[in-house]
Order: structure tokens, then sequence, then C-alpha cells
């Protein structure tokens, strides 16, 4: 329990993230150390998270919420692989709502012989997370860690819910908070399989990219590609926190410790523009999940079936197994059409039983 002195210094904290000061990486990792190990109460808590996210956090203090989930919060594994793994993840509380990308990416992904060590969450403001697809195709959230390790040992594919290694705080707020925080923006930063090297990381705003970019560099990733798709004829703030075939995307990339900015379009990936109708989010996850299962199962020359190779196609290209996103996306294509896009679900079903 919190003293009053306690209570009293979180809370003038508050007051001042209220007020549009900032912290230092220190300040903010000590700040949410204290949220992660529930050292204040749930009302203090939520006041901090609202009242951070909403005053926009800065790099540096991103930096320490990273810091704090990392040292506080994340359960570890190292997988006994020949490659580096990558990760295809995004931060969800985006405008404009698709069918699940990154579930569906990261099976092609790995069925072209790149390890995909791939986390994810349940919904926050959306549909569906990745939690609530994977678990509705027949995988096993309480799957242990050590069977995730095997996983990708074995398949290379793995899929690590929050909750299976955010043990202390974000696994406790993600299940009764419905808003974002910047555990959302730093949360799919963080990585328990220590065989990650590189990765794909959507956001849901422009800045949101340049920030968690900037954050990867600071730690030291190898590579990194954070995309914001647009809408063509839609409002430029109404985007996606993935690669879209639907307009242009614009994307932030990490190579040899330098950051550049530039747009893709999907002429860029070998496809035609799409309308945003054609990729929407159904009502239910289990109308996503079907979705998703029907493109893994034959439903290869669709909408649907070109944003999940587009944002597979990223990943081949980061993790440096494609020279280019157009030879991604051939290559994802060849291993949907395959099947063995469909095989690495029954695999992850089976060894994450």
């Amino acid at each position: 329990m919190a003293t009053e002195e306690n209570l009293r210094t979180f809370g003038q904290l508050i007051c001042r993230i209220i007020a549009g000061k900032t912290m230092t990486r220190e300040e903010s990792c000590e700040a949410y150390r204290k949220i992660i190990l529930n050292e204040q109460p749930e009302l203090q808590q939520g006041a901090f998270l609202a009242a951070h996210i909403a005053r926009k956090p800065t790099t540096e203090e991103l930096s320490g919420v990273w810091d704090a989930l990392d040292k506080y919060d994340t359960e570890k594994f190292r997988a006994d692989i020949k490659n580096n793994a990558c990760d295809i993840v995004g931060t969800g509380s985006d405008a404009m709502k698709t069918v699940n990308a990154s579930s569906p990416a990261a099976l092609i992904a790995s069925a072209c012989d790149v390890p995909i060590a791939k986390k994810g969450a349940k919904k926050v403001t959306g549909v569906s997370g990745a939690s609530e697809i994977f678990e509705i195709l027949g995988v096993n959230l309480s799957s242990p860690m050590s069977k995730t390790k095997q996983s990708l040992e074995k398949y290379n594919i793995c899929y690590m819910p929050g909750e299976a290694f955010l043990k202390s705080g974000w696994a406790r707020l993600i299940q009764y908070m419905r808003f974002t925080s910047a555990f959302n923006i730093v949360g799919p930063l963080t990585m328990p399989c220590e065989n990650t090297t590189c990765m794909v990381i959507g956001a849901y705003a422009p800045q949101v990219c340049d920030q968690l970019v900037a954050i990867l560099k600071e730690i030291g990733l190898n590579r990194a590609v954070a995309p914001y798709g647009m809408v063509n004829g839609v409002d430029v703030t109404m985007g996606i926190d993935e690669f879209s075939p639907c307009g242009p995307t614009r994307v932030v990339e990490l190579k040899n410790n330098k950051i550049q900015t530039y747009t893709v379009q999907p002429e860029d990936f070998g496809i035609k523009t799409h309308d945003a109708f054609d990729v929407a989010s159904f009502n239910k996850a289990y109308d996503n999940a079907v979705a998703i299962k029907q493109v893994l199962s034959g439903k290869y020359a669709s909408p649907l079936a070109d944003l999940f190779c587009m944002n597979a196609a990223a990943a081949l290209y980061v993790s440096g197994t494609s020279t280019s996103y157009k030879d991604g996306m051939e290559r994802a294509r060849e291993a949907l059409s395959s099947g063995k896009a469909l095989m690495q679900l029954n695999h992850l079903v089976e060894q994450q039983a």
C-alpha cells in the first residue's frame, strides 16, 4: 500500500503532466515502474496514463516506458534457431479498422523460412486483436513459454500474447483498459524472444512511427520498418497501422543505424489499389478470423490476400530475405498459394496446444 507521501508525490506528477511538463527517461521509467508493479491505486494509475497520452509522450519518455517494461515486466527466452527472428506487430488504435493483418502476415512470412516471433494482445479499441484471432483459430493463449520456444525452433513461428510474457503490469491493465496509453505504443516494442533483431511495427499515427523507430534505434535493434497506411480519397489522419493496399503508405525505416522516411504505393508491391471496403474489419472477431482462414485456405486472389501478403513482404524485406517489397510480395504470394501458410497455422495450433 502506498504511503500518503507516495500518493501525494505521484499525484503531483499527474498534475505536472496535465500542465504540459515532460519527464526525463529515468523519471518516466520510475513512474511506469510504479504502475507496472501496482504501487499506486488504480485511480491514480488511470489518471496518469490518460494524462500522459493526452499530453503526447516524448521519445525520451517512451524510451523510459520501454526500460520499465523490459526490466520489470518482460519474461524472456532465447530459441535455438540458425537465423535471427523477426516480429510483425501493430499498435492498434488506428482510425480505419481492417481485418487483422499482422497475424496472417506472420504465418505467411514464416512459411518463407523467416523465423517469426510474433507478439500480440487483445483488442483495445477495435473489433479484434491478434489474441482474439489466434484463439478463434485454435491457438491456446495459455500455452507456456516453453512451448512457444519449441514452436519457433521447430516451425519458425510462435505467438506470444501479452499475458504470457508481461507478468506484472501491462497484462493486468489490458484486461480492463479500453483507451490508448503509452503502453499501446511501447508494448509492441517489447522483445520476449531475445533472437529478435528486426521488426515490422505499424502505428496509428505518422509521428508515432517516428517515435517507435527512434526508440528502436536507441535500444540497438538492427532493422525495422514502421508503416502508416492511408486510403485514397480519405483524410490522411484516418489511417491504418500497417501497409495499405488502398493508397500510399508512409514508411519510417531503420537500417545500418540510420533512419529514412519514404512513401510506397500498392504498385510497388506489384498489385492494384483496392477499396477500403474490401479490407474493412467485420463487426465481430469471429468473422474476421473466418475471413483470414478463408484466405489461407484458398481465397488467394482477393484484396485481403493482398493486404496480408503486403505485410508479410515487409517482414521478408526487413529481415533481408528479399531485396525489395515487390520481391517479398512474390514470395509471400507463393507461400500463400502453395498452402504453406495454412500449414504454418496448423503447426502453431498443434505446438501451442
